[in-house]
C-alpha cells in the first residue's frame, strides 16, 4: 500500500515538471492588424498594429483568436489569420554583430535598442 502511495506521488511530482507551458511567440503577418477587446469580431477595436513582422506573444486562446502582448505589455485579442510563426524578435540593448565569434572579427552592424530584427537563415 504504501509502495502505491509513493509511486502515486512521485508520478504526480514529474508530470508537473514536464507540463511547463513554453512561451509560444508569433508575429504579424500583415502591415495593418486590428486588436480587439475580446475573442470574436462583434467585439470593438482597440487598437491598429501598423508594423508588420512585429513580434508578439500569445498568452491565451479561444476558438480562431490568440490572446496577445506585446514588448510595451499592450495586450488584445488578434485572429489567428493575421498571425504568423515568429522569425523576428525587438532588441532590449545596444548590441554590436561580429562576423565571427572572435575576438579579432570585424564587426558588422551596431544595433540600437528597440530595432525590429528579421532572422532570414538558422
Amino acid at each position: 500500500m504504501q509502495l502505491i502511495i509513493k509511486i502515486l506521488i512521485i508520478l504526480l511530482f514529474t508530470s508537473s515538471a514536464f507540463s511547463e507551458n513554453k512561451e509560444k511567440f508569433l508575429m504579424l503577418k500583415n502591415e495593418k492588424v486590428n486588436v480587439r477587446y475580446g475573442p470574436s469580431f462583434d467585439y470593438p477595436i482597440k487598437y491598429i498594429y501598423k508594423k508588420i513582422y512585429l513580434p508578439i506573444k500569445v498568452i491565451d486562446k479561444k476558438e480562431n483568436f490568440r490572446r496577445i502582448i506585446d514588448h510595451k505589455k499592450n495586450s488584445g485579442w488578434i485572429h489567428i489569420s493575421q498571425l504568423k510563426q515568429s522569425k523576428s524578435f525587438i532588441t532590449v540593448s545596444h548590441k554590436i554583430i561580429f562576423k565571427k565569434p572572435t575576438k579579432f572579427s570585424k564587426p558588422l552592424a551596431k544595433i540600437e535598442t528597440g530595432r525590429l530584427l528579421l532572422v532570414k537563415k538558422m
